[in-house]
């Protein structure tokens, strides 16, 4: 449970990368928030239930 006032987001609310990093291990490219979410430095999220957010792309443009 989180101990932070006012509390992080939840793992399922819409601004869970809110959560304060509680553990960081950036020579493994990843850090745990305090709602459980492991976030790679990709981008992805792996969520406490399982679920897998992919990673995303900065800076891309369409060219077209």
């Amino acid at each position: 449970m989180c101990n932070h006032k006012p509390p992080c987001p939840a793992a399922t609310a819409p601004d869970h990368d809110a959560a304060a990093t509680v553990s960081s291990h950036p020579e493994q490219g990843w850090s745990r928030l305090c709602n459980g979410i492991l976030r790679f430095e990709d981008g992805g999220e792996l969520l406490p239930g399982g679920k897998i957010i992919g990673p995303f792309s900065r800076g891309l443009v369409n060219a077209a």
